[in-house]
């Protein structure tokens, strides 16, 4: 549902809310009705999908929240400026398991529209370095690391930090590894 129909439905059950308590003098049915206008300013500012994906996140169903998510045809008019990066935060923490490359670049568009809570700052900053280190660029992993520690006062997520951290420390396979069957320089070719 447009984002704007939901003002026009608020605004409809104010002026009926109006009539009740003027026109008819029911006073009681006219608070009512102001009470049900209040939900859909309310679901104007904080989107229904989004509320609901993250109720299935915080039951830990990714699936559930990806359903909903995909209910959102276009973000821009469904949603407030205010939930675009809510939108894409969510969408790359349920595409996180199934398509890792995915993730990165809603993570940046999350974290470039602005996410209010400092944790979830914190959590996108941290796939962002998970992202960063799992494509070899280990400075830039290192930095986001560092954001990402500075980002979570709560400390919810050090063990994840602590585990990236180490990884960062263990050589690179790729530098250590030998394939016997390749040509060495000089040598002749088997």
């Amino acid at each position: 549902m447009n984002k704007y129909i939901k003002i026009v439905i608020a605004a409809v059950l104010i002026l009926l809310g109006l009539w009740m308590m003027i026109f008819t003098r029911n006073l009681g049915w006219g608070i009512v009705i102001f009470l049900l206008a209040s939900s859909p300013i309310l679901l104007f500012f904080k989107n229904e999908y989004i509320l609901l994906a993250f109720w299935q996140l915080r039951k830990q169903n990714m699936g559930g929240a990806a359903e909903w998510l995909t209910k959102i045809k276009n973000y821009e008019s469904q949603l407030h400026k205010s939930q675009y990066g809510y939108y894409h935060y969510l969408l790359g923490l349920t595409q996180a398991q199934d398509h890792p490359t995915k993730v990165e670049p809603l993570m940046k568009k999350a974290l470039e529209y602005g996410l209010n809570m400092k944790h979830d700052r914190a959590m996108a900053t941290l796939n962002l370095a998970a992202a960063a280190i799992s494509k070899g660029r280990k400075q830039e992993g290192q930095k986001l690391l560092e954001e990402a520690k500075r980002l979570d006062s709560a400390g919810m997520m050090t063990d994840q930090i602590k585990m990236m951290k180490d990884q960062l420390k263990m050589p690179t396979m790729q530098k250590h590894m030998h394939n016997p069957n390749m040509r060495q320089r000089g040598g002749k070719i088997r």
